[in-house]
């Protein structure tokens, strides 16, 4: 009789608080709470997003569906006495898409320090898988590309000499030319690999990993000297490539400031190399490039 009168006594309201990533609530959601399989609440959120039900304080097992919104599935939830539980749902899913465009600069680092960089273009992105995990490392996985239709890289400009091969005076040279300065072309990023991070409400951040390629209208980058002496920076073998590959690392964060719209800021480690398609292969650290970029969800 004792322990029965203590375990009702421990039985309180209990209560959770349905929104989107933009802080919306979601009002008519179907929600399911249940305790070792056994079901003890079964309603519809109300126009506030809220339930509630009467159980012990502790961890449940909640699935919700809205016709807005792709279905949390089985998510472990704990719900505490007086204190409604946020819970966000997924406006994406397996079937969510994400495109957008973005503005995206940098600097280079070590010998190309003096290096900037310019890009602009657009994002599109599925989102393959729904969320996945628990608390702050839950999310769902993404595949996306981007295209840079606008890609400018500013560099030093130097003079070279160019030289037939087995030249020892500077006038048997052509030149002397200048190289380096403004180069200008188009990239695209066909892979990219994003885990985002979906258990805030607004803000969704994300882990990437990405493989590139870069046409300039002209070799790059440039390189070559006044020194007839080297052949390798004056000789018909002294030149890069048109074509350059642009593996890359980065973080970012889409924040949510109303349904479905997103601002989204990144930061990435680029590193610029044409595979030795060129004669040439001295690479490019580009260091971090930032982007800012809007995005429009479905």
């Amino acid at each position: 009789m004792l322990a029965s009168a203590m375990a009702c006594a421990q039985t309180v309201k209990l209560s959770g608080h349905v929104q989107d990533r933009a802080g919306l609530d979601v009002a008519g959601a179907d929600v399911a709470v249940k305790m070792a399989s056994h079901e003890v609440f079964h309603q519809s959120t109300d126009a506030n997003g809220m339930f509630s039900f009467e159980g012990d304080p502790g961890t449940y097992d909640v699935s919700i569906t809205s016709q807005k919104y792709a279905p949390m599935k089985s998510a472990m939830v704990t719900f505490q006495a007086g204190k409604p539980e946020p819970i966000v749902l997924n406006s994406l899913g397996a079937e969510g898409w994400e495109y957008g465009v973005l503005v995206q600069g940098g600097t280079g680092l070590e010998q190309n320090s003096s290096f900037r960089f310019l890009l602009a273009g657009g994002h599109l992105g599925k989102v393959l898988t729904p969320d996945v995990g628990h608390n702050m490392l839950k999310g769902d996985f993404e595949y996306a590309v981007e295209v840079f239709p606008l890609w400018e890289s500013y560099t030093p400009t130097f003079q070279r000499l160019n030289c037939p091969a087995g030249a020892t005076l500077a006038s048997q040279c052509k030149g002397p030319t200048t190289n380096g300065g403004t180069y200008r072309g188009v990239s695209i990023t066909p892979i990219i690999l994003r885990w985002n991070l979906t258990s805030w409400k607004k803000w969704m951040p994300w882990l990437q990993g990405a493989g590139g390629v870069i046409y300039t209208t002209r070799k790059y980058p440039g390189i070559g000297s006044l020194n007839v002496a080297d052949p390798s920076q004056t000789g018909p073998s002294a030149d890069t490539s048109v074509w350059n590959f642009s593996p890359q690392f980065g973080i970012g964060t889409h924040y949510f400031f109303k349904p479905k719209r997103s601002i989204d800021f990144s930061a990435n480690a680029v590193h610029i190399s044409s595979a030795s398609l060129g004669d040439k292969n001295p690479g490019v650290n580009t260091g971090v490039q930032f982007s800012v970029g809007y995005t429009w969800w479905k």
